[in-house]
């Protein structure tokens, strides 16, 4: 998954038949409005399954967490704002270098 220029990307993989993608659409909307510097998206799974299963979206509401194309979070669950928050506080201060390193690194070496 490449978006020009890197940066910060959240998408909530959700449907509309789902109770818990209801409750969390509201947070993640409240949300996104606080952080303009942060792509939001959103991807309706009964719409866009061929994009759920290239992610192995198994269950709903699905958060995934990308900076500079690097997958940092992706797990199923409605979060309250206040875990919403600290996840995207926590993704913005990663040294990317690190992370990049780390994901390089031999596996017995992590």
């Amino acid at each position: 998954m490449c978006w020009p220029g890197g940066g910060l990307v959240l998408v909530d993989f959700w449907a509309e038949w789902c109770g818990p993608c209801r409750m969390f659409g509201p947070v993640y909307e409240k949300v996104s409005e606080r952080h303009a510097d942060a792509v939001f998206g959103k991807v309706d799974t009964e719409a866009q399954p061929e994009v759920a299963a290239t992610f192995k979206i198994a269950s709903i509401p699905t958060l995934m967490i990308i900076r500079d194309n690097v997958v940092l979070y992706s797990q199923a669950g409605a979060l309250p704002e206040t875990a919403l928050e600290q996840l995207i506080s926590k993704a913005k201060e990663l040294d990317m270098d690190e992370v990049r390193a780390s994901l390089d690194a031999p596996a017995d070496a992590r």
